[in-house]
């Protein structure tokens, strides 16, 4: 659909004929306010362009299409472009990641090789992200501290890439399940959105941090903040040896998405992963609204360049 922007400019059309006839020079003496006669001969056409050259006829008419075309381009043509609907779920998600030191063993397969924690993480979370259209998401990562690594956004892409590029190290060695949960609610709390929902994953123990995670959690509770845990790796707190490295605190994980109302996830596999992400997207689901979206393409640089040729041609015909 075509239309003008701002149609009330091409009102102005009539104002240099207008100014020309109000501005006129005073005859007799005393203090005048003098147009210069160059304007005043391209901007006016006298009673039927008595007396006038076809040259300054010409040049007196490319002046008043030059106006035209300048009014053309501040009114704003346009023409609205179809586009579809983006769903919209009123959710918003926080995703927060555990990046802790542990995250590099390499007890995980995936098409048959060996990988990383991490690197199990990183693609499925990054698969997951992107299923997540409609959503609000952000990604918080959490070692000895706690980081914003992508602003709540409906561009699902860009937080997987941020998923994507998450390495071990730039938030410290430790777990501190506490502050990850922590700032995420921070964040949430600023929020709006009808839903509100936290996927937390870690793969050990909190070890950092002066907070009780199970604390953080009454508090998401009460903020109405629904907490999805997942404990990665293949061995328990619970069922561990005395001093065995690399297992996951699951009953504390556990807690925590039974006091906020949650979900709470056991992953040892990276087909588990992979069957939590689903199982999550129904939890979750992202069947939402249309939001109406209008996007316009502008036509004001045809008239707007148009006039600039004519300018020019105007300067270099009479210097």
């Amino acid at each position: 659909m075509f239309e003008l922007a701002d149609p009330l400019v091409l009102l102005l059309l009539p104002l240099p004929w207008i100014a020309m006839r109000l501005l006129r020079p005073a005859d007799g003496h005393g203090t005048a306010l003098h147009v210069p006669d160059r304007v005043a001969e391209r901007l006016v056409s006298q009673a039927a362009n008595a007396g006038m050259t076809p040259g300054a006829r010409m040049r007196n008419g490319m002046v008043w299409a030059i106006w035209m075309l300048l009014l053309m381009a501040l009114a704003g043509p346009r023409d609205l472009l179809p586009v579809s609907a983006l769903k919209v779920s009123g959710r918003d998600m926080a995703i927060v990641l555990d990046l802790s030191g542990s995250m590099v063993r390499d007890d995980f397969s995936l098409d048959g090789a060996q990988i990383t924690r991490l690197e199990a993480v990183t693609r499925v979370g990054a698969e997951f992200a992107r299923r997540r259209s409609g959503d609000r998401l952000a990604l918080i990562v959490f070692g000895s501290k706690a980081y914003y690594a992508a602003p709540f956004s409906f561009d699902v892409d860009a937080v997987a890439r941020r998923i994507e590029e998450a390495t071990i190290g730039i938030s410290g060695r430790a777990t501190n399940i506490s502050d990850g949960l922590g700032l995420a609610l921070k964040r949430l709390a600023q929020s709006d959105a009808k839903a509100r929902v936290v996927i937390l994953l870690s793969d050990g123990v909190n070890n950092a941090g002066a907070t009780n995670p199970v604390g953080v959690a009454e508090l998401a509770a009460r903020m109405g903040v629904r907490v999805h845990t997942i404990a990665l790796g293949p061995k328990d707190l619970e069922t561990a040896d005395t001093g065995e490295r690399g297992v996951v605190d699951a009953a504390t994980l556990r807690a925590i998405s039974d006091i906020s109302g949650g979900e709470s996830f056991r992953v040892k596999t990276t087909d588990d992963l992979v069957a939590v992400t689903q199982a999550l997207d129904r939890l979750e689901a992202t069947d939402g609204d249309g939001l109406a979206a209008e996007v316009w393409r502008d036509y004001w640089p045809w008239p707007a360049g148009l006039a600039a040729i004519m300018c020019l041609i105007l300067v270099w015909k009479d210097p």
